[in-house]
């Protein structure tokens, strides 16, 4: 299928089936912000479970938080925000468009009168490069001229900066040790786009790992390893993913070492997460404004230093969407084609569906005490409308890994036909038995 006919396809499945609609679309949409329907918040939210427990419940070393989103307007003078989080951008005086002024389909120089807007082709229209602050500023206070300004904040990690100490010390860890945090971020994208990839608003997943200098070459090179282990396990195909080094002129003011894992989207290969060497800069800087000491006392060699900090950061949006693409697939059975959703089952919103094959002879009342009981151990669906081979199919758009479907046999042998989404085939299971069944499979995948 065409590149971008894969994402028109997944935008439309992703409507048709619940898992994410354009905000405030009834008012004609807002740019760039996405609502998640019923299947798309169990799908983000399965895909930040996963996360959570490889991050925090698996290991001894990490630490969760969840800090505020307004924070003191010092937080992002300290980290550079305030004077650095900004991109040359440049108006279009005629149709009023704004781009940024290195956009490649802006022909000719900015400013000058040869220069062309991309998008209603006036000449000499575009104003020069203006540097334009990617964060969202409001106000706090009752009167706004005389409250204080306050912004949304553009990523988590400075919420995990700060409390730094106050973490370290409820928690009685020793360096090295982390700080995972999942949150709301917002960024003022100039040219967001590609469904949820580049949003204005996201959901960041974010670890901070501090740890002794001289030490963090090692740790750099650990957490990438453990970090691409842990989209493998998602099921994510393993040729579509690969490491993308920071070279010189890439490298953040922050950072001593950069490297993203990209995936091969429709649109080309993109980041999904960056693991990142930020060196002592932040607890430097937030020292520095705050007037705080933020060293780390090493009791067992009797000396105090400033942590370096190895971050990893991934987008939950961009993860949810990834694993759709990857899941995505269309294929011709008999003569018909079968849209599926090949999500992990870990990851997909419903692990089963019950289907009665006919609303007669004592079946719907033993599909719906089957499905009474899948549902207080996982997430499950009842559906009794249409040929079964549509249900079929409506489950296979939706990700759902096996179907369970009462029939005659069920009343004379007590055991049901359990269908896989993946290879189509059935076998019976009793129904005594059938939920852990389905999860015995969830959990073994």
């Amino acid at each position: 299928m065409a590149e971008q006919g894969l994402m028109d396809k997944l935008v439309s499945l992703s409507k048709r089936r619940g898992f994410i609609f354009q905000s405030s679309e009834i008012y004609g949409g807002l740019g760039s912000v996405w609502d998640y329907g019923p299947l798309g918040v169990e799908l983000k939210q399965a895909v930040k479970d996963s996360w959570w427990k490889a991050m925090v419940h698996a290991r001894d070393d990490i630490e969760g938080v969840d800090a505020a989103i307004l924070m003191h307007p010092k937080v992002w003078e300290a980290s550079g925000h305030v004077s650095g989080f900004t991109d040359p951008l440049v108006d279009c005086k005629q149709c009023k468009n704004r781009f940024r002024a290195d956009d490649a389909s802006i022909k000719g120089t900015p400013g000058t009168p040869d220069a062309q807007c991309p998008i209603c082709g006036t000449t000499g229209s575009l104003t020069e490069p203006r540097l334009f602050n990617l964060m969202f500023k409001t106000f706090m206070g009752p009167v706004e001229e005389s409250a204080n300004v306050v912004y949304l904040r553009p990523e988590t990690a400075q919420g995990i900066y700060v409390n730094y100490q106050n973490v370290l010390q409820a928690s009685r860890q020793k360096i090295p040790f982390g700080i995972a945090q999942i949150g709301k971020a917002f960024r003022n994208e100039i040219t967001p786009g590609n469904f949820v990839f580049r949003t204005r608003e996201f959901e960041q997943m974010e670890m901070q790992f501090f740890v002794k200098p001289g030490t963090d070459d090692e740790w750099f090179e650990r957490w990438r390893e453990w970090r691409m282990a842990w989209y493998h396990e998602l099921g994510l195909t393993p040729e579509k993913l690969r490491w993308h080094e920071h070279g010189p002129d890439e490298l953040a003011h922050y950072a001593r070492a950069a490297q993203d894992i990209e995936y091969e989207f429709p649109f080309g290969w993109n980041e999904i997460e960056g693991v990142h060497n930020r060196t002592d800069f932040d607890l430097k800087a937030h020292q520095e404004y705050s007037g705080k000491k933020l060293e780390y006392f090493d009791q067992a060699a009797n000396e105090r230093y400033l942590p370096y900090i190895v971050e990893t950061s991934a987008g939950a949006d961009r993860v949810a969407l990834t694993v759709m693409v990857d899941a995505y697939r269309e294929e011709e059975v008999k003569g018909e084609k079968r849209v599926v959703l090949g999500l992990h089952p870990t990851l997909a919103p419903i692990k089963a569906a019950v289907f009665p094959l006919v609303n007669k002879d004592g079946m719907p009342e033993l599909a719906k005490r089957v499905y009474q009981d899948l549902k207080r151990a996982m997430p499950a669906f009842y559906d009794a409308s249409g040929a079964v081979g549509r249900r079929y199919r409506r489950m296979d758009e939706a990700g759902t890994p096996f179907c369970i479907t009462i029939d005659g046999q069920t009343l004379e042998d007590q055991t049901v036909t359990v269908r896989d989404r993946d290879t189509m085939e059935q076998e019976r299971v009793g129904v005594d038995g059938v939920v852990g069944w389905v999860r015995d499979k969830v959990r073994g995948y």
